[in-house]
């Protein structure tokens, strides 16, 4: 089996996670969320690399750097889930396939959260299952990507 690199980005404010809006993002901090994907990746066969960042250029730049690195990303665009057609472009741009990750269902928050930029042109979307959505996320993409492979082998 090929190894799998697995890009996993968190957008602004989740460097929070743990004591913002527990209610909404649960109380697990990001720190123990990136080493549980990273522990489940050595299970699945895949390299798992962390990014966050609260600048919406340092996103964009790190999908860029992406490009021909990496075989898909799992990313969690937060508030630029509804505002980035920088980060849409970026994403589109590469052609990296990626999975759309939100802790809380945006589909029964705030009507302004309901939308997203990004969801029309990712492999899938998770939301609502709390830090769960990550891991979920992941499985989903090395699925996805493994049988990419196979269809073109």
């Amino acid at each position: 089996m090929t190894p799998l690199n697995i890009l996993i980005m968190h957008g602004p404010n989740l460097n929070l996670l743990g004591t913002r809006e527990p209610e909404h993002y649960g109380r697990q901090n990001l720190a123990s969320i990136n080493q549980s994907l990273i522990a489940l990746g050595d299970t699945l066969g895949c390299a798992i690399t962390t990014f966050q960042s609260n600048h919406e250029g340092e996103l964009v730049e790190r999908v860029h750097q992406a490009a021909d690195q990496v075989d898909g990303i799992v990313i969690n665009p937060a508030a630029y889930t509804h505002t980035s057609v920088a980060l849409r472009d970026a994403l589109l741009g590469c052609h990296i396939p990626f999975i759309e990750v939100h802790l809380s269902n945006i589909h029964r928050r705030e009507e302004f959260r309901q939308r997203s930029l990004l969801a029309d042109i990712a492999t899938g979307i998770i939301a609502g299952f709390g830090p769960s959505s990550y891991t979920l996320a992941l499985r989903g993409l090395c699925e996805h990507l493994r049988s990419q492979q196979t269809d073109h082998s």
